[in-house]
């Protein structure tokens, strides 16, 4: 697998949530559009490359390395300043529809070790997505 670039490792992560519970909803796969259209990180990101990149995503999970193999190159591509960042984002696609399955939690859990994250930034990132994703009913 070629070196990600910074754009591809945010969009493999949140692509790779979304995946874990082998259903790709159309409520994750809008928010992953939004994150890339609406999040500052991706300004420089040329929009029409996001379903390619999502698909080279999918494909690079059945290769021999499998998930190890794309989260270890994913952690390679991400500077330390931006690692939080793409925990937030992965957890956005998983909070989206306010029901986080047990594979999206153990995926998540993957990600934080693999990113090396410490309990407080995650609880954080977690609390701020549940209070933004919080509806009146």
């Amino acid at each position: 697998m070629p070196l990600l670039t910074t754009h591809e490792a945010l969009i493999y992560l949140m692509v790779i949530t979304s995946a874990s519970d082998r259903d790709m909803t159309d409520v994750e796969l809008a928010r992953i559009g939004d994150v890339v259209r609406s999040w500052p990180v991706f300004q420089d990101f040329k929009h029409d490359r996001l379903i390619g990149v999502a698909q080279a995503c999918q494909k690079s999970l059945h290769d021999k390395e499998g998930l190890e193999g794309v989260l270890a190159h994913v952690a390679e591509a991400l500077p330390e300043r931006l690692r939080d960042t793409a925990y937030a984002a992965a957890f956005e696609v998983a909070a989206v529809d306010l029901e986080m399955r047990v594979e999206e939690v153990r995926v998540l859990q993957l990600v934080r070790l693999k990113l090396d994250l410490d309990t407080l930034t995650v609880a954080a990132i977690a609390r701020a997505a549940k209070a933004r994703l919080r509806t009146l009913t």
